[in-house]
């Protein structure tokens, strides 16, 4: 449930996690010990290079990991010293990653490298007063370099997480926050040991605010449960309560919910399967040219890439501003837009054929939800037309032609003319 795997399998995340659990046992090994080693530390910066490579989010996980170890800096329980060694190994492994990553401007205008280049700059002051301080220029500071450094580089690929943050604090709603927030695990959910208090809490706040986040969440609760075992903190309460005695009462009251969760998921019978899509593919196979455009949905895209290895226009890799614009463009095919206008942007795209699902046409996850209604906020001049999408199921001609159909998908080829 924590890595969503139940939904889908091969999800960025599910690679890097384990490295970032590798990640903070090497980081809570160089926080325990007196005197840092280069082996640690060469070994920290190798496992934040395997974190951050295969998921783009990787960077705003480290970005709570700075800000934790900024914290714990502040009260005292870490020197400048051992914090500036583990800021220069983020900044090695953020820099590896750039060049391995061809290039990814996003990561050098990240809040992450703001963040890292900010404390850096903050670590000559030692006095209470001057930490709290520098607590409030990190946070200012971060937030103004990073809109520089991605004005000064023309970078907007990640302009949508601010949004997204915007969204869940304001109220805000365009194109792109709204194809997020709309989707289920995206939506609000119902000294060392004090870095993991503060990471846990960020893990949190993460975890509130983007559901698909309880992935680091979860974990890190379970690891600092166990400290309910520690005589050393909970020492006073094992004198009036037998150790024993506490964890079989914890026992029990999770055995009570736990048993008919467990219950649940052992009556869940059968396989998984995707019919529709399967002779979707089996029909671009063999009805079409290999050099044929396709576009449409991103998951779609994806097996369309994958299994018929035709081009695509759009996928799911949102974390590029250029990409955005286009998956923009082709899901403008359920919006109220005319369907002359619609066609003439995707021949721009150079778009052979259209891979429409009715389910996106007319699905709401939750009050406006539904594209047609997302749509709506940002195309208000359209709105209370019948959206295309609709007017496409009923009949595709003069500007499209229908050439597959079965019960969740319709290919429409665009003619040139």
């Amino acid at each position: 449930d924590c890595t969503r795997v139940m939904w889908t399998p091969p999800l960025r995340e599910s690679f890097s996690y384990p490295f970032l659990v590798l990640q903070m046992l090497l980081l809570t090994y160089i926080l325990r010990i007196p005197n840092i080693n280069k082996g640690s530390l060469i070994a920290l910066c190798v496992s934040n290079i395997f974190f951050m490579l295969p998921w783009q989010f990787a960077q705003f996980v480290l970005l709570t990991q700075i800000a934790s170890l900024f914290a714990v800096y502040i009260m005292g329980y870490i020197d400048s010293c051992k914090l500036q060694k583990i800021l220069s190994v983020h900044m090695v492994s953020l820099v590896v990653c750039f060049i391995l990553m061809f290039g990814n401007s996003m990561l050098l205008t990240s809040y992450y490298a703001a963040s890292l280049v900010v404390i850096w700059g903050g670590l000559l002051h030692s006095e209470c007063l001057f930490k709290v301080i520098e607590g409030c220029a990190w946070l200012v500071g971060t937030v103004t370099l990073k809109y520089l450094t991605s004005l000064a580089f023309g970078v907007a690929d990640d302009a949508h997480i601010g949004n997204i943050l915007k969204a869940k604090f304001i109220g805000y709603k365009d194109f792109d926050t709204l194809m997020y927030t709309c989707a289920a695990e995206f939506d609000f959910m119902e000294k060392e040991v004090i870095y993991h208090a503060l990471q846990l809490l960020a893990y949190g706040v993460l975890a509130i605010l983007i559901m698909r986040l309880k992935l680091f969440l979860t974990p890190h609760l379970c690891v600092m449960a166990s400290l309910l075992c520690s005589k050393q903190l909970f020492g006073w309460l094992f004198c009036k309560i037998q150790p024993k005695t506490l964890v079989f009462a914890i026992l029990a009251l999770m055995a009570i919910e736990g048993s008919a969760n467990l219950q649940t998921q052992w009556n869940i019978m059968g396989e998984f399967s995707n019919l529709p899509q399967e002779e979707l593919l089996e029909w671009i196979q063999v009805n079409t040219r290999q050099d044929a455009v396709f576009a449409g949905a991103m998951p779609t895209m994806a097996s369309v890439k994958l299994s018929a290895l035709r081009p695509v226009v759009n996928h799911p890799h949102y974390e590029d501003a250029g990409l955005r614009a286009r998956t923009k463009i082709v899901y403008s095919m359920y919006s109220r837009k005319p369907a002359k206008e619609v066609k003439k942007e995707l021949i721009k795209l150079g778009v052979n054929y259209y891979i429409l699902e009715e389910s996106l046409c007319v699905s709401r996850k939750k009050p406006g939800c539904s594209m047609p209604e997302i749509w709506d906020v940002e195309d208000p001049a359209n709105s209370g037309r019948i959206p295309l999408c609709t007017l496409m199921s009923q009949d595709s001609r003069p500007y499209f032609i229908t050439v597959f159909e079965n019960s969740n998908y319709r290919v429409l080829k665009i003619p040139n003319e």
